[in-house]
């Protein structure tokens, strides 16, 4: 475990394994401990490096009211790469963290040789309509949590990401992830900031077909193809000219299915 200094925060991270370089980018209020059973099963393949997103468990904002932008998560994994390696790497970003994997790639190209994109949230990537459309389904979540707490705002997340908490698909012995006091202020700072970090973002979408990074869309085999985060991978993949990867499981495969979710990523990022 160790830490860096960024400006204007302390960025936690831990590097396990041997192998090419694999940085993960965490989904919604995962930290570094959140892919814990994916690393279990990567870390043989890769070094696997995971970190706390700045405001999220141990990367400490010097302001914690402030929040962050996507720009400013994205430059926080720039210096974080710089920080280990003068290689490019290759990259996981689930959800949230796909944003920031494509901010990278096209800010710094040299860092990242393939990106895997798993349902990114990013609205830009839509057309105008779609964009605004989704883009207020994530402010309702915000007044949702606002005025009714973290219970009404998990239903209403799950709707927006086609996750369906009723019917939990998932491979047998994963490592408890209980609602400890941590998760509950990291989704917290997830809803407050980082949703508002989405809405506000300026991904450069068409910068991102002409990048010398290698990128993946990605999506989960169960996530419904109506939602707003299979939409933006699908839009990513036409951008792209290529087609999406269906990893096992929905939005969150990476941690529900983890023996599944690493054998397709090994297979994909093999040189």
């Amino acid at each position: 475990m160790s830490e860096l200094r960024v400006p204007g925060a302390t960025l936690h991270y831990q590097v396990r394994g041997t192998g090419p370089m694999l940085l993960i980018s965490q989904s919604g209020e995962g930290d570094a401990d959140r892919t814990v059973d994916l690393v279990e099963h990567l870390a043989g393949d890769f070094t696997v490096v995971t970190y706390d997103r700045r405001g999220l468990s141990r990367s400490a904002l010097d302001e914690p009211a402030r929040g962050a932008t996507m720009a400013e998560h994205a430059d926080d994994v720039h210096r974080l790469l710089a920080e280990l390696t003068d290689q490019p790497v290759r990259m996981l970003g689930c959800s949230l963290g796909a944003v920031v994997g494509l901010h990278v790639a096209v800010r710094h190209p040299d860092q990242i040789g393939t990106l895997v994109a798993h349902e990114p949230v990013a609205p830009r990537l839509l057309p105008d309509d779609r964009r605004a459309r989704h883009e207020r389904e994530l402010a309702e979540v915000q007044a949702l949590y606002e005025r009714e707490g973290l219970t009404a705002a998990f239903k209403a997340i799950a709707d927006v990401l086609g996750i369906d908490p009723a019917n939990p698909d998932a491979e047998p012995g994963l490592t408890p992830q209980p609602m400890t006091p941590n998760r509950i202020a990291n989704f917290d700072y997830f809803i407050r900031h980082d949703f508002s970090a989405v809405i506000t973002d300026t991904l450069p979408v068409a910068r991102i077909a002409h990048t010398r990074t290698r990128i993946v869309p990605a999506v989960g085999a169960t996530t419904p193809h109506h939602v707003f985060d299979y939409r933006c991978a699908e839009a990513l993949a036409a951008l792209l000219g290529t087609q999406v990867v269906r990893f096992p499981g929905g939005h969150n495969g990476n941690t529900a299915h983890p023996r599944g979710y690493a054998t397709l990523l090994r297979r994909i990022l093999q040189p």
